[in-house]
């Protein structure tokens, strides 16, 4: 009977792609942008937003040209708002309040905020037991989105779309999160791979950052360092324009009426796949085959050379791919990780990983130019976020299971303040349109075929 299905599913694969498929002339002729692109590349506008500025470009005398990339929250440069917390405070709280009200708080406004999300910290009674542990993943991302649904089983307005029910909704998300990530990956990992499990409260004096490290480890031990990048990460992935793929799931979702635990659970399902939020998966995966064939990442030209065969298809995953390298807004650099790297160094130094750092180092200096005498475009190519964040996590000895999720950890709060503007601002369904190109047939009764 198996044979016989996957013999059936074959045959049917084959059917699909004949009748599915389009040839890249059609999407010309009919002006259709694919992907919500036009033939520059540039994302076709739906809406107005003033959650995030994302740029890589300045239009001059009518004309585009490149700059160093732009990213701003609310107004505020990523490289301002990150310089006024670090060393002084963990800067989570502070940014996601900006984000999602719009203002930057004051210092009582953000011990407030602080103390409504120490005190919402708290899963239903038996959900640890009865939800996360009584169907562990190894697919952590889609365990969280399903503990994300069952928690509107557990909330009496869980269908009420009205501002201050969803602004609650938003916030009480946000508190748990880290608690449904890491106890996700705990329950993987005894219930599949047979390790210890660990179950720590959060610590209700400590920043979000903290609490996730005490929580994933087993001794709940941190330093000051792993806490500091671990914050700064979650800053840097919190929030990234309307038309990243999990944000704009979000708005489209959010148009048709849905509930917050739907929206939220239908972000994280766009936010998984390896092109959005599973990218630095990939470039981990591509930089441990980069070690294993150039011993000595000093060694330039065996570099180059790797890295060329890379870009002809000839090595690692055979796609033509440097992954990390490229974005489709910033040419010249990403602000992400420029300001990301600014720490980098510093904990590779603590972990004993300087020589891993030299291969990324040379690796972001030396691809751009091969990328571009590759391509047949004349658009920069820098190194993106997720280069070198799959790096960072390694070092704070976070498992690959939950890089994503972490990303998720972050990005809820962008998720949310999109949503919150789509509420407020839109009463309209998001509906873009499809060209039909079948031609009409007439029916043949079931006799006769």
């Amino acid at each position: 009977m198996r044979k016989e299905y996957e013999s059936f599913i074959e045959s049917k694969r084959e059917l699909c792609i004949q009748n599915d498929s389009f040839a890249q002339a059609e999407y010309s002729k009919y002006d259709v942008k694919k992907g919500l692109r036009d033939a520059s590349g540039n994302g076709v506008i739906v809406g107005l937003t003033e959650v995030s500025q994302v740029d890589g470009t300045i239009t001059v005398d009518g004309e585009k040209q490149e700059v160093e990339g732009i990213l701003r929250y609310r107004g505020y440069s990523i490289e301002e708002l990150t310089q006024g917390f670090l060393n002084k405070r963990f800067g989570f709280e502070e940014v996601s309040y900006l984000v999602l009200f719009g203002k930057l708080p004051t210092m009582k406004e953000l011990e407030e905020y602080k103390e409504i999300l120490n005190q919402n910290r708290k899963l239903p009674k038996t959900f640890t037991r009865d939800v996360i542990m009584k169907a562990a993943s190894k697919d952590v991302m889609n365990a969280i989105s399903r503990e994300v649904l069952f928690l509107a089983s557990y909330d009496d307005d869980a269908l009420d779309n009205s501002l201050d029910n969803v602004l609650r909704q938003c916030l009480y998300i946000t508190t748990v999160f880290p608690m449904l990530t890491v106890y996700s990956y705990h329950a993987y990992n005894h219930y599949l791979n047979n390790q210890s499990m660990y179950i720590h409260n959060p610590d209700p004096e400590l920043s979000t950052a903290e609490n996730f490290l005490r929580m994933l480890r087993p001794d709940k031990k941190y330093t000051k360092l792993e806490a500091t990048v671990l914050d700064l990460a979650l800053v840097l992935h919190m929030e990234h324009g309307g038309g990243n793929n999990s944000t704009f799931t979000t708005r489209v979702t959010t148009s048709s009426g849905s509930d917050t635990y739907a929206v939220i659970a239908a972000a994280m399902s766009s936010l998984k796949g390896p092109k959005h939020g599973g990218a630095n998966l990939k470039v981990m995966d591509m930089m441990y085959d980069i070690k294993r064939h150039v011993r000595d990442p000093n060694d330039i030209e065996a570099l180059t050379d790797y890295l060329n065969k890379i870009l002809d298809k000839e090595a690692f995953d055979k796609s033509g791919l440097i992954y990390g390298m490229g974005h489709a807004i910033y040419t010249k650099s990403d602000p992400r990780a420029t300001v990301f790297k600014s720490f980098v160094k510093d904990l590779a130094k603590e972990k004993g990983r300087l020589k891993d750092f030299t291969y990324y180092t040379n690796i972001e200096s030396i691809a751009p130019d091969l990328i571009m005498a590759h391509k047949h475009n004349n658009k920069s190519v820098c190194a993106n976020v997720d280069f070198y964040s799959g790096f960072v996590y390694d070092m704070l000895d976070i498992p690959k299971e939950l890089f994503t999720p972490l990303f998720a950890t972050a990005r809820i709060i962008g998720w949310s303040a999109h949503r919150i503007e789509e509420l407020i601002t839109s009463n309209k369904i998001l509906r873009p349109a499809y060209v039909n190109i079948q031609q009409p047939k007439e029916y043949v009764p079931l006799e006769k075929r």
